[in-house]
């Protein structure tokens, strides 16, 4: 799957500090996802609706589980879809499982 078409980027573990402590964006949504994942699926025109409202005030992304495990564990989540929201680099919101855009945005809006 192509992700050139789609304004949120999978990014690999080795990638993730970085972008929580290096992005311009000071509020970081990341999508624990999987291929296999249906709700993963339902979602992930969401977080891409999310990319674009908050361009430029928030940043999204997406980390596929089956490719990094630790990272996946480092944060004690066990099921998927789940989406966690940084400020400035501290972990400050968790959503897991389907759920609407309302809530990924009203998380989102109360960080900025």
């Amino acid at each position: 799957m192509s992700t050139d078409t789609h304004i949120v980027a999978y990014v690999q573990e080795s990638e993730f500090d970085a972008i929580l402590t290096e992005s311009e964006e000071k509020v970081v949504v990341v999508d624990f996802t999987a291929t296999w994942c249906g709700p993963c699926r339902l979602i992930s025109p969401l977080m891409e609706q999310l990319a674009q409202e908050y361009k430029g005030r928030a940043k999204v992304v997406k980390i596929d589980v089956d490719s990094n495990k630790p990272i996946f564990k480092k944060f004690g989540l066990r099921s998927i879809p789940a989406v966690l929201i940084f400020k400035d680099g501290v972990l400050a919101e968790t959503i897991v499982g389907v759920s609407p855009y309302e809530d990924f945005s009203n998380a989102v809006q109360k960080l900025l």
